[in-house]
């Protein structure tokens, strides 16, 4: 990072910096139509701070670290020179400039789909190529739902995206989207949310023998990666429910609603989750190009949930714009 030198500063006032190669030292070079015009002691290139254009270049060196580098605005004042008020009026024009992400088409992609929860009801749903390390496209919305994800992924089929595979956390809304959108998809569950799930279902201490084991079983999941240690582990789960399917199932009269509850909730939710999640557990296990975790969807939602926390004071609109720039600026790392 270029740090400002304080005694130039105060004989010849801001240094100005170079917009083509980011040198924070160049000299006065004469005038051009009445313009100060400037040198660059490292790349020799001349030119006009006046030019707004240039002006706007130099300045987006500050917004960039805002977004991306977790800068507050007491480091930016003290590195660009610039008081707190310009900053503000700076990066609010930046931020209502906000660009889209441009989809790039390509052959048997691997799509990671996810939805992270932000304060004020925003969902921000991503759609990100795992080959490319790219978000193909995204959507803020409230929550995820069928319809949006159904409608986002025609949008992507039309645009010449063909989805080979999908990884997600099995939400209902996914799974159906994709299986209307793009039938032939191969659908792979990620192994992480299934055993995590599991394991808020039973607790990490159940008191259940039963739960104790399936939760032993559950912790497998994401240490299989052979064909043998899936069987072995297809196996456990075969004669866990053989010695416990009867106790799980097991149900009572609730009083006052007049219906049948299961007595051991908690234990048959957890059951059901892994059953219901098998025949899309192992697709990676034929492809290894299948991607069988949606854990870089998790980073990538963590750290813009840190960036956005130092600015908590934004509005609404200026997280949703916050957030599309970030979103630009990832992809074009």
């Amino acid at each position: 990072m270029c740090k400002l030198k304080p005694f130039s500063i105060f004989i010849y006032g801001i240094q100005k910096r170079c917009w083509a190669c980011g040198f924070n030292d160049c000299i006065k070079w004469g005038t051009q139509r009445g313009k100060q015009r400037f040198k660059c002691k490292n790349c020799g290139i001349l030119f006009t701070w006046d030019n707004q254009v240039v002006k706007d270049h130099n300045r987006f060196v500050w917004f960039y670290k805002w977004i991306m580098e977790r800068h507050v605005y007491k480091n930016l004042v003290r590195d660009s020179g610039l008081s707190q008020s310009s900053l503000q009026r700076l990066f609010k024009r930046f931020l209502s400039e906000a660009p889209s992400v441009a989809i790039r088409s390509k052959n048997k992609v691997h799509l990671l789909i996810d939805g992270s929860y932000f304060p004020n009801d925003l969902c921000l749903v991503l759609y990100y190529d795992h080959d490319l390390r790219y978000v193909q496209l995204y959507r803020h919305t409230d929550q995820e739902r069928y319809k949006q994800i159904k409608e986002d992924l025609d949008n992507l089929k039309k645009l010449g995206v063909d989805v080979y595979s999908v990884t997600c956390d099995g939400h209902k809304a996914i799974l159906k989207a994709v299986s209307k959108a793009y039938p032939n998809a191969i659908i792979q569950r990620c192994l992480v949310h299934v055993k995590r799930q599991a394991r808020n279902y039973l607790s990490e201490s159940p008191q259940l023998i039963s739960g104790q084991e399936l939760l032993a079983i559950s912790k497998k999941i994401t240490g299989i990666y052979t064909y043998e240690q899936c069987g072995l582990w297809l196996i456990s789960m075969k004669q866990w429910e053989i010695k416990y399917l009867d106790f799980v199932n097991e149900t009572s009269l609730n009083a006052e609603t007049g219906r049948y509850w299961y007595k051991h909730k908690n234990l048959h939710a957890a059951y059901t989750l892994i059953v219901k999640a098998i025949p899309n557990m192992f697709q990676y296990l034929d492809d290894k190009e299948i991607p069988n975790t949606t854990n870089r969807l998790e980073n990538y939602f963590k750290h813009l949930k840190e960036k956005l926390t130092l600015h908590s004071g934004l509005r609404i609109e200026s997280k949703r714009n916050f957030i599309k720039w970030y979103l630009h600026l990832k992809n074009k790392q």
